[in-house]
């Protein structure tokens, strides 16, 4: 793929993904509700894991500068880094509906499991100085709704997708064919250019 065309496709990925967390989202003290896992599985499925991971670590650093709701804190950033990379690792290249499908469940249910729950429950105890186990139990109801919505879209909108987006990736050479010259045209005539010049004297 051409790194010009990587470059729009990850830029236009990242922006969704800016738009979708800070103003679509519906954000409580314990929970974020959510369409940004679109933007980044897309952009494990069709660009790799360090793009993914980039777009991932980019998101949530430029939403926090333009659109703030907290205090920074390291530790979300590093949650949203992990999360690209294991769609990244798992989803990237995948040659199969079957085999994207049972990976697609994999990376699901661990960025889920030990992000959603695990990381992001942590850092939430962390930095309102609570205990884990007060945030960890409604997460994991959370995680249990999400998993099977993010599994299912995720898989019927790459299967929309496949066509129009495999087309847009296609590196696309144009055959130039040279108009013929008199030389070619004599060649392929039988004469010669010269011969015929003479004849013509």
């Amino acid at each position: 793929m051409p790194k010009v065309k990587k470059i729009v496709l990850g830029s236009l990925l990242l922006a969704i993904l800016i738009v979708v967390e800070r103003l679509v989202s519906i954000q409580t003290p314990i929970l974020r509700i959510s369409f940004a896992y679109v933007p980044i599985i897309l952009s494990g499925i069709l660009l790799g894991p360090i793009w993914s991971t980039t777009i991932a670590v980019l998101g949530d650093l430029l939403g926090m500068l333009l659109f703030p709701k907290s205090s920074f804190f390291i530790g979300f950033t590093m949650s949203a880094a992990l999360t690209g990379l294991i769609y990244g690792l798992l989803l990237y290249n995948t040659k199969s509906n079957k085999t994207f499908l049972i990976r697609l469940i994999i990376s699901n249910f661990l960025v889920l499991l030990f992000i959603h729950v695990g990381l992001t429950s942590l850092w939430i105890a962390i930095t309102l100085q609570k205990a884990f186990w007060v945030f960890a139990p409604p997460r994991i109801i959370s995680a249990g709704i999400l998993f099977p919505i993010e599994v299912s879209s995720m898989y019927v909108l790459k299967r929309l997708l496949e066509r129009p987006i495999s087309r847009y990736l296609q590196d696309v050479v144009p055959s130039v064919t040279a108009p013929p010259t008199a030389v070619t045209q004599a060649v392929a005539g039988g004469t010669s250019p010269v011969h015929d010049a003479e004849d013509a004297l």
